[in-house]
């Protein structure tokens, strides 16, 4: 016979989201429960110790782009503190012609660059003046090219995606991988004319909270997770959760079955709020018609392997910036690098230096598939080539695969969003969060947790 729990509200996936969910029903006194497949909470977040060196084997870094994130690591103080960032991380490299070049900051800076040519830095002046796009479906690279010029979708925008999505400027529509991309231009008409603008508007105090700055947490990203499980409590975590299956109860709210601890298990609820990637909606949400789940599980992920690789003493060029980003169009094997140890305190040893390798995303899956061996040949002839080395020697070396990496929001996004909101009117109780909308970032979660466990009519 199966264990029985009763419980307000089931939060499917203990991930940065399914916690900020958690946090914030616990401030409201709500009962809850997490269930969690792995073995550990903090979803792809994991920090870890070794060899002097301190590296993340999931997200390294996050950016304040809403205030909801710098409230939350305010409201955990104590736990958990917040590190900015130093100022090497707002230097950003980009390879071309073999070789780093800054990206350029400024207008001086842009005129100067050998990353655009002189045409499109000519037609970038008439940039304020063009028609704003008329179509809401447009892709990236349809909006770049429109506006600015091709070098500037090459060697601007297009490694920029590679850095965030993994992805391809030409697949992802703007009003959602970018959406204040869009909305500058649909608003003001233009990006230099809006970003001007928005200069001078003034600003709500708590928007002022979503600084820009690039993020960790003092000591790992696992201290965040930490400080919101203790939080949450422990005990309203059930890792390890097999099988999870939910069922809408007869009457009123859900029945979700699995396997936990050793035994079959049901939580009557409710709510449910789903935090998972689409990719484990089907086996979760069975009673969804075929024609809905399919829009949701049409999703297309990035699949991208990181290599962490940690160096004892560096004897390479000077990492000062937070990492470059090789263009597609230099038809090279790394997608970017970061320079962890240039702008994090204590992530390496005294000397050292400490760097995030990533390779595959969506124009080059087959890299992640690579046996181990053959992806430490790659970074033998591309770190060698890049960063000075006379030769590929870590210190450290971590190698960690992701299938379902990064969701990319195509022209399939519009009918995905329909179908979860037509799924949540006609299942009162369930809510469908998770980075299948509303946002890849650490920001993007935190915000959409808080918004989901504010959203419950209790």
């Amino acid at each position: 016979m199966a264990k029985k729990i009763t419980t307000e509200v089931v939060i499917v996936g203990a991930g940065i989201t399914g916690l900020t969910v958690a946090y914030y029903l616990s401030k409201k006194g709500i009962d809850f429960r997490i269930i969690e497949k792995s073995a550990h909470a903090g979803g792809v977040i994991s920090t870890v110790k070794e060899n002097g060196f301190v590296y993340e084997t999931g997200p390294n870094t996050g950016v304040l782009s809403q205030p909801e994130t710098a409230e939350l690591i305010e409201e955990l103080k104590g736990l958990c503190e917040i590190e900015i960032a130093d100022a090497a991380a707002k230097k950003r490299w980009i390879w071309k012609g073999n070789t780093w070049q800054p990206l350029p900051s400024g207008f001086m800076a842009a005129v100067k660059t050998p990353l655009f040519t002189f045409g499109d830095k000519l037609g970038i002046l008439a940039e304020p003046f063009r028609p704003k796009g008329k179509n809401p479906d447009e892709t990236l690279d349809q909006l770049v090219l429109r506006r600015m010029g091709q070098s500037f979708l090459d060697y601007a925008v297009d490694p920029f995606i590679l850095g965030i999505y993994s992805g391809d400027p030409s697949y992802l529509v703007t009003r959602y991988a970018l959406p204040k991309l869009y909305n500058l231009e649909q608003k003001y008409g233009s990006f230099i004319g809006g970003a001007f603008r928005k200069g001078f508007e003034k600003k709500e105090p708590r928007a002022k909270l979503a600084t820009g700055d690039v993020f960790s947490i003092k000591g790992g990203l696992q201290n965040l997770v930490d400080a919101l499980t203790t939080k949450a409590g422990s005990e309203n975590i059930l890792l390890s959760f097999a099988e999870a299956t939910i069922i809408p109860h007869i009457k009123e709210g859900y029945i979700t079955k699995g396997n936990w601890d050793g035994e079959d298990v049901e939580l009557n609820s409710r709510y449910v709020i789903t935090t998972t990637g689409s990719h484990d909606l089907p086996a979760l949400l069975p009673f969804v018609n075929d024609e809905e789940m399919a829009e949701l599980n049409n999703l297309l992920y990035a699949k991208v392997v990181q290599v962490t690789l940690g160096f004892h003493k560096w004897e390479g060029l000077p990492l000062d910036a937070f990492g470059g980003l090789v263009p597609f169009k230099e038809e090279r094997d790394v997608l970017g690098i970061l320079f962890l140890s240039s702008f994090l305190s204590g992530r390496a040893p005294d000397g050292g230096a400490l760097l995030s390798v990533f390779m595959g995303g969506i124009r080059k899956p087959q890299l992640v598939d690579l046996p181990d061996k053959d992806i430490l040949g790659v970074l033998d002839k591309e770190i060698v080539a890049m960063t000075g080395l006379q030769s590929f020697n870590p210190d450290l070396i971590k190698i960690t695969r992701y299938n379902h990496a990064i969701p990319q929001y195509g022209l399939s996004t519009g009918e995905r969003l329909k179908a979860v909101e037509s799924i949540q009117s006609n299942n009162p109780g369930l809510f469908i969060g998770g980075n299948l909308r509303n946002g890849i970032g650490m920001s993007d979660r935190i915000k959409q947790g808080r918004e989901l466990a504010q959203s419950l009519p209790l």
